[in-house]
């Protein structure tokens, strides 16, 4: 604790070769087996490790495991482990030292996600996919098998989640539900201690199984420290101090300061800091209930909910609203960053108010038939966001109302079905388009069906697709089901969201990636 205060007490980057960040929204455990967000995540990634892994372009590599085979039927999954991986030192553990990593930690470990009595936040990933009798296997103490009910070309991508991180049976035995703030794992940084809201500490493994292209083990740095001040103005703060290696996106209220409309650094600076920008497999949309667009909901009507897609600007919202950070959502529901993406071959909506003023002529609302006002739901963040929409489609004869709730109540509301019209984002949890499309699939709930939306032929492609072990035929089973949902309109796709990181110029080796997960094993600080 004395070092991290000491630490803490510097005004400058340097010094112990401590990655600094901060956690606004704090960390609620730092078990995978509860990874549900990206604070979550974030931690987790440091301290565990997973079968395969995805790099920085998406594609998944080996981790834990060296290889893989999939049998001609495509049901059973054979893992060779690697022989090295040692877990972070316990007093648990004989000796004290960290134990090798087997196969039957794997099993564990994914057995221990399923199991209703840890009600893990991530059990939905295995349902309806994994065999019923023997899902998880060791064959031997490297060799871990995993068995399906039917094919479903996604699996790696899912095993590849911070939910499926293998941990140790002894100390989650141990500890119990407080394993949350105890953990031990195999990855690269080990746990120090954790203040709960006011500082966390992880330190470097020293047996970490991986090394650079030299043979230089990792990680690099010697730990990482994460603050947790409870708003993002606070942590801007910080960071313009040189407090913070790094921050994830601007709050709004610096942002016209630090960022032109185009998106790009201000002059004043320029040079002083790094600024990163790409894809995240991310889409903000306005989600339309299915179930309830009936009667005299205008909703119930294709032609308006199409109009409703013609009717607004997403250029000049992404210019005045978001300072160009994203790009416009002209083409599907998957967004831009996964291989199945290709705007050619999915046309979305661009705006064309002539064309919604048509179909809502179309849909009985013209020859000055006014149209019932629409509620639009939104949390407070995208309050400003919801008025411009609204005034658009206002503009073009489709009045709507926006109400602001808590962020837990719109949750809440969705998946209950009470919000005719909301607005909503779809963050990937793995690399596949499937993981977007599943949001329509008729036979899934809410979540992540918050729309209800049924299609006899979307399903059927859905099932076809999960199956296919071509990736070009499954891409364009997916890119067909993207074309429906365009065509039905069940939302309103909004933009394809932008990672935006601001680094400190001391900072090497820090690499984003579209999923957004803090990778810091090859980063090093300038001293």
């Amino acid at each position: 604790m004395a070092i991290f205060c000491l630490n803490c007490g510097n005004k400058s980057i340097g010094g112990k070769g401590y990655f600094r960040y901060n956690e606004t929204s704090g960390i609620a455990s730092l078990d995978p087996a509860f990874a549900k967000n990206q604070s979550i995540m974030w931690a987790v990634h440091q301290l565990f490790n997973t079968l395969v892994e995805v790099d920085s372009t998406l594609q998944l590599q080996p981790s834990l495991a060296t290889r893989w085979e999939i049998s001609p039927d495509g049901r059973t999954y054979t893992f060779s482990l690697r022989n090295d991986v040692f877990f972070h030192d316990h007093p648990v553990f004989p000796g004290g030292k960290g134990r090798k990593m087997t196969a039957d930690d794997v099993v564990f470990s994914l057995q221990r996600i399923v199991d209703p009595a840890t009600a893990s936040s991530g059990a939905w990933i295995f349902n309806n996919k994994i065999d019923t009798i023997h899902p998880f296997t060791a064959i031997n103490d490297t060799t871990f098998q995993l068995k399906l009910l039917q094919p479903f070309r996604p699996m790696l991508g899912i095993l590849s989640m911070q939910y499926c991180s293998v941990v140790p049976k002894e100390i989650v035995q141990h500890y119990g539900r407080d394993f949350r703030r105890n953990p031990v794992g195999t990855g690269p940084f080990s746990f120090g201690f954790w203040e709960e809201g006011q500082a966390l500490v992880l330190r470097k493994h020293p047996r970490y199984f991986e090394k650079d292209e030299a043979g230089v083990q990792l990680p690099y740095l010697d730990g990482i420290q994460v603050s947790f001040l409870d708003n993002k103005a606070a942590e801007f703060l910080e960071f313009r101090q040189q407090r913070l290696h790094f921050i994830n996106d601007i709050e709004s209220s610096f942002k016209d300061e630090v960022l032109t409309k185009a998106g790009t650094l201000r002059k004043a600076w320029e040079g002083k800091i790094t600024m990163h920008k790409h894809p995240y497999l991310n889409i903000e949309y306005l989600g339309i209930f299915q179930d309830t667009a009936t009667g005299n909901n205008p909703l119930r009507q294709k032609k308006v909910r199409q109009a409703i897609n013609y009717a607004f600007d997403r250029e000049k919202m992404m210019l005045y609203l978001r300072n160009s950070i994203g790009t416009a959502a002209h083409a599907g529901f998957v967004p831009m960053g996964l291989p199945s993406f290709d705007a050619r071959l999915v046309k979305g909506y661009s705006y064309d108010p002539r064309m919604a003023r048509k179909l809502l002529e179309e849909a009985g609302y013209g020859n000055g038939k006014q149209m019932p006002a629409i509620k639009l739901l939104t949390i407070p963040i995208y309050t400003d966001l919801a008025a411009f929409i609204a005034t658009e489609l206002g503009e073009a004869g489709i009045p709507v109302q926006v109400e602001t709730v808590q962020k837990s109540l719109l949750l809440e509301m969705t998946a209950n079905g009470r919000a005719p019209f909301f607005r909503g984002s779809w963050i990937a949890d793995y690399p596949d388009a499937e993981n977007y499309l599943s949001v329509f699939y008729g036979k899934n709930p809410a979540p992540p069906n918050y729309t209800r939306f049924r299609n006899s032929r979307y399903d059927a492609l859905f099932e076809k697709a999960v199956g296919e072990n071509n990736d070009s035929l499954r891409y364009e089973l997916y890119r067909e089901m993207d074309r429906i949902i365009v065509e039905e309109a069940p939302v309103v796709p909004l933009w394809y969201d932008m990672v935006l990181h601001l680094v400190q110029h001391g900072v090497k080796g820090f690499r984003p990636n579209a999923l957004n997960l803090l990778e810091l094993r090859r980063c090093t600080l300038d001293q």
